[in-house]
């Protein structure tokens, strides 16, 4: 089994290391189109450009309903601790990506949801995912791309 830098090849050739690496250039692609977004508000698509904006924020894109959550289901979904949540919706609050309202339904609990800019946002990221899903089809193949989405959908299951 071969090695390199003393790091045994299967530790960085398994399934595992390929689809975090993945995820990682699908995310990073996603950012940079939202950086050229021109219907995307310049201080956001600044914050994408700046690396400000990063995957990490993308889980507040992937998992916030539309009608808003209370932040500590929004960290279930995400799969992320309360705290690191709590820290990413700072952020997005602070750029005027989310705001955080009273919860209709518990007067001691509040829902995070987007606000306009937050629905720009989301929009330029539906526009940005719809490409990078292109791109990855135009490099293996529609058929290659269908068996990847079917196996992972599968998989994560």
């Amino acid at each position: 089994m071969g090695t390199v830098a003393s790091v045994p090849l299967w530790r960085r050739s398994h399934l595992g290391h390929w689809l975090t690496q993945a995820a990682q250039r699908f995310d990073q692609r996603v950012l940079a189109l939202m950086a050229s977004n021109d219907r995307m508000p310049l201080a956001l698509s600044h914050l994408c450009a700046r690396g400000s904006l990063t995957a990490a924020h993308i889980h507040i894109t992937r998992h916030l309903a539309a009608d808003g959550m209370r932040l500590t289901e929004l960290a279930q979904r995400a799969g992320i601790s309360k705290q690191a949540m709590g820290k990413l919706v700072d952020q997005c609050e602070a750029w005027a990506l989310v705001q955080r309202q009273p919860d209709p339904h518990d007067a001691r609990a509040r829902l995070v949801v987007f606000t306009d800019i937050g629905r720009a946002w989301l929009g330029a990221y539906e526009e940005a995912v719809r490409q990078t899903e292109a791109e990855l089809r135009d490099a293996v193949g529609t058929e290659v791309a269908a068996v990847i989405a079917i196996g992972l959908e599968a998989y994560a299951a």
